[in-house]
């Protein structure tokens, strides 16, 4: 029996208020590779490839199964009634041959709760774009770095890997009810005794509650993010604009000024929306916005990573600073202070259907925060499906809340694809943001030239 983490079930909250916690990556083939990489066969291969590799990743067979009260958190149970052609299908290509149009009309359709959480969809090429396919999974089936894991035991480090046999698969029951309560109330003993222990080990306990106590002094200390015409309520309608470049570009750039990667991400993300802001005639001067940003704590779990297991720190980007190079230098001692105190969210902690009740209309009315800025780093090397090359990955997350608009970078094979969400409603000009942070990259990449 497996539970659900308390992470993995916040990630379930957002759902139930409309802002569904689909998290995707859009591969786009190389069309003269593979067999037919345009029709149907690509279907069959891909369900023919996925189906092998379901032992891998057995989250692909499991539903959420949502016990009676008293019986303790959700937990994995295998689906009943799995089929595979339930869960990767075909689409055509948009009016015009445009992805992401696509993309947009099948993310919409929220996941049936019924069955496994994932879709994989196969987009044939036009002449507008090369076939490509969309996975979507649920977050609370991986975070970004257990993403990417998973990526690299469904597709191939070279082209013509061959196939072992799909194995036979018969799903387990669900415990019953009786096994569910012995497990929530053993589960509630070991939580009381640990608890207990830590309390009679002064020497673990002060340093943590001291780590709380700082955290939470630093938080009431910042106070409220500003108010920008960015953060209203948002709905289900998304928009995306797409940024791309070159790992080594954007290493050359980290180098040169002595700043990470993930500094140069959210420096160019705030230039992105310093021209967003100055478009709608907002003032900039002065104006300091929060960014969360998911930092990853797989690496203090052996093994691969799997579920959920992210911390988090609040950047702040001064779009009232004009200059990209004092920008980036500003933005990279920033989050050199706060990388040493991240901290797991607070949904490992804390949950339960009252925290819910609060939680989510609180999201719609928080200050905590203005932006959403990730970066997820993908397999280094060319991966290929059914034959065919992955020639670019272009990640797709969620937003939630009234966080209108986020950025996710993604780097796979020497390519560095930022990716610009919007809600449909609140931030459909994407586009400027991305031309914004394009000639963010221009400048960053010229000085001292």
């Amino acid at each position: 029996m497996e539970r659900l983490s308390a992470q993995d079930v916040m990630t379930l909250w957002p759902d139930e208020a409309g802002w569904q916690q689909d998290i995707g990556l859009v591969a786009i083939l190389d069309a003269g590779d593979g067999d037919d990489p345009d029709g149907p066969m690509l279907l069959r291969s891909v369900r023919e490839i996925v189906e092998a590799r379901l032992p891998l990743v057995p989250r692909l067979r499991q539903v959420v199964h949502t016990p009676r009260r008293g019986q303790g958190r959700p937990l994995w149970a295998d689906a009943a009634n799995f089929d595979l052609r339930h869960h990767i299908r075909a689409v055509a290509a948009g009016q015009g041959g445009e992805l992401f149009p696509v993309v947009e009309s099948i993310r919409r359709s929220p996941l049936d709760r019924s069955r496994p959480l994932w879709e994989l969809w196969v987009i044939p090429g036009s002449g507008a774009h090369a076939p490509a396919v969309y996975l979507r999974i649920h977050h609370v089936i991986a975070d970004g770095p257990a993403g990417v894991a998973m990526l690299g035991l469904l597709l191939d480090a070279a082209p013509g890997v061959p196939l072992s046999p799909a194995s036979p698969w018969r799903p387990a029951p669900v415990p019953r009810a009786r096994t569910l309560v012995v497990d929530n109330l053993r589960g509630r003993s070991t939580a009381a005794f640990r608890a207990v222990a830590a309390r009679a080990r002064p020497g673990t306990l002060v340093p943590d509650l001291r780590d709380s106590w700082s955290a939470l002094r630093r938080t009431r200390r910042e106070g409220r993010a500003p108010r920008t015409s960015l953060n209203r309520r948002i709905g289900s309608e998304r928009r995306y604009a797409v940024v791309h470049t070159d790992v080594e570009v954007v290493r050359a750039i980290a180098h040169r000024h002595g700043t990470k990667i993930d500094d140069v991400l959210l420096s160019v993300f705030a230039g992105g929306l310093r021209e967003l802001l100055c478009r709608r005639g907002e003032p900039v001067d002065g104006v300091v916005l929060r960014a969360v940003v998911p930092v990853s704590l797989h690496g203090s779990r052996p093994g691969p990573a799997r579920g959920n297991l992210l911390g988090q720190m609040i950047v702040r980007l001064p779009l009232g600073v004009a200059d990209p190079l004092r920008r980036l230098t500003s933005i990279a001692a920033d989050t050199a202070v706060r990388k040493r105190h991240v901290r797991p969210r607070t949904g490992a902690v804390v949950t339960g259907r009252v925290v819910r009740r609060i939680a989510l209309p609180m999201l719609a009315r928080q200050r905590m925060t203005n932006t959403y800025v990730a970066d997820v780093v993908g397999p280094p090397t060319p991966l290929y499906l059914a034959g065919a090359r992955v020639r670019e990955i272009v990640p797709v997350v969620a937003l939630m809340g009234n966080i209108g608009v986020g950025a996710c970078a993604f780097s796979y094979a020497e390519r560095f694809v930022i990716t610009v969400v919007g809600d449909g409603v609140v931030c459909p000009e994407v586009d400027v943001v991305a031309r914004g942070m394009e000639e963010e990259l221009r400048a960053l990449r010229g000085e001292g030239e």
